[in-house]
Order: C-alpha cells, then structure tokens, then sequence
C-alpha cells in the first residue's frame, strides 16, 4: 500500500460503475484493489483506468489534489478475493444485479473481510435485506447505489438494511462526501429504491403523452431536455417551485392544490412497457432510427462529454458562490 494512502479499498468487478468507483476513491487519496474472476478483463480494466485519468486530467476535470499518474499509482489489481478484501477499511460490490450472484458473494465476503469494513453494494433494485439476513456480520451491509457515469454524476443513494448499523449509515455517508458525490440516505428500504422510481414515473406519462396521441416522440424528449431538465441540473423540484412561486412554497402547494388534484386524477392507469406492445415498438424504432444500436457507444461518449462540461459548469459556480 502506498504509505500516503489514506487506507486500502476493495472493489469487486472491474466493469464501468467498478471503474470509475476506482477513480473516485484515487482521486480522494485512497489505495485501490479492483478485483474480478477473470484477469484479462480486471488487467484491461487498469488499462483504461490510466487512460481515464489522463484525459480528465487534460480536460481539467480530474477530482483530488494529486496528478493522473499519482493517483494511478493508489490502483492495484487481484484475482484472489482475500487478498482484494484483507485490511480494507471498505469493500463497494460491482457485479451484475443477480440475486443469486450477491448471495454468494456476500457470503464469501462475510467470512473474509475484517470485522470493521463496510460492505457495500451497488445494487440498482435488489435491496440489501435480500442478501444479507443470514450473515454473521449483516450490521455492516449497506447499498451505495451510484448513478451512471458515477465520476460526472454524484448522486449516491444510501439504502440500509433493518439491520444495518447507524456507525456504518454515518461511515458510508461520510466517505461517500469526502468523495465528492452527493449522498442521500433513505430511512427505510423500498422497491427500486428512490431514483428509478422518479425515473419510471416520469416515463410512465411520457408513454402516456405519445399513446394519447398529445405530443410525438420527438417532443417529449425536447420538454425535458429543454424544460425541466435544464433546471433540474441546479434545482430539486421542491426549492424549484420554491423559487416558480413569488411567494414562496407554501404559496405553490396553495394555489396549486385544485388543478393538481384536476390533473393527477386523469393519469389513468400506467402502461405497461411491453417491448411486444405497438407503442413501444414504435418509440423503440425511432430512436434506432436516429442513433442505431451499432452507434450506442459513440453517442454515450457524446453524453459523457457533456456531463463532463456540465460538472465543470456547476463545480466553477460553486466556487464563485462560495468566494461572494
């Protein structure tokens, strides 16, 4: 371990959310040891990570106080479990959303991993309580779901068990903020957790927009994009309609209580997103048409990079609101 290390981390897949959970804790001073079964992927992985680190550090927007290159040296590799999790003060699970995957895992990490690391997961659905209750040491489990691309995206949901330890809820906030991501922590698990339930609710009626024939495919993309979407990147909905209303949010929930109430019984029933339905077909061959399924990775790097522009964006004006 380096001896500046501000201690070991352990990360379990070497994908794209193992990545760049790799890049994080680098960036914030941390040792790293990614491992995954398969050597040729978790060395390739490494490959990339160094890529990585270089660009965003040409680009001016590498996080931490250090160069690509000392940060790159605080990776390692393994493809020997024990070795990944021995003496980390944390462990973050990236492997695919499998039940029966975490199972095991979670199993293998409980009789390996020091008394005190925090186990965590990045599960996008299946909630901790699902692979953890017949553990010895289940009080240290937790979900620390990231959002993707996680090093443009700071949004981590925090999602404890019934069992989980109030110490590991404020360790795993704390180290997710000295990260620099954006931690909410839920009081109780729920079914999808919090963003993809935002995310399926917002699909829903915009399934509905194009299935009552009230606006094409095209537009409701734009309304987003060039609605919501632009205030969304500096506002959350309540402090937004906080700032709508000249009055002020209790004034928004009063003058708008009526015709919400008009328009939220007419939402009718959702759905439901059959690939097989006509609907979806025809949403699902207009944007093949406009970015093909061979051109998916040129148009996520597009996103990517425009992520990266606004994070730089948002980062400048909070240190210009914070020298006012």
């Amino acid at each position: 371990m380096n001896s500046s290390s501000k201690g070991k981390i352990g990360i379990i897949g070497s994908g794209l959310i193992g990545k760049s959970w790799a890049m994080l804790f680098v960036g914030a001073g941390y040792n790293v040891v990614i491992y995954d079964i398969v050597k040729d992927q978790v060395d390739n992985a490494l490959v990339d990570i160094g890529k990585q680190l270089a660009a965003l550090q040409e680009r001016g927007l590498l996080r931490g106080t250090t160069s690509a290159g000392e940060q790159f040296q605080l990776v390692g590799t393994s493809d020997n479990l024990r070795q990944c999790v021995q003496d980390a003060i944390y462990v973050q699970e990236c492997v695919p959303e499998s039940l029966e995957m975490k199972l095991s895992l979670f199993k293998e990490l409980d009789s390996l991993a020091d008394k005190e690391t925090i186990l965590a997961s990045s599960s996008s659905a299946i909630p901790c309580s699902k692979f953890t209750e017949n553990l010895t040491n289940r009080h240290r489990c937790i979900i620390a779901h990231p959002v993707n691309p996680p090093y443009y995206m700071p949004l981590v949901e925090l999602v404890p068990s019934p069992w989980t330890e109030q110490n590991v809820i404020d360790r795993t906030r704390s180290l997710m903020t000295e990260l620099g991501q954006s931690p909410v922590t839920l009081k109780k698990e729920v079914r999808g957790f919090i963003q993809p339930r935002i995310q399926y609710a917002i699909i829903m009626e915009c399934l509905k927009l194009v299935e009552e024939n009230v606006l094409d495919i095209e537009d409701v993309d734009k309304l987003v994009k060039d609605g919501l979407g632009l205030l969304s990147a500096f506002l959350g909905p309540f402090e937004m309609n906080h700032l709508n209303d000249k009055n002020g949010i209790r004034s928004f929930f009063a003058s708008h209580l009526d015709e919400a109430d008009l328009v939220l019984s007419s939402l009718g029933a959702p759905v439901p997103m059959d690939s097989s339905s006509p609907l979806i077909r025809e949403i699902s061959n207009r944007l093949e048409s406009v970015v093909p399924v061979k051109d998916l990775v040129e148009r996520r790097r597009w996103r990517d990079e425009r992520l990266a522009a606004l994070a730089k964006l948002r980062s400048d004006l909070d240190k210009d609101r914070d020298s006012c």
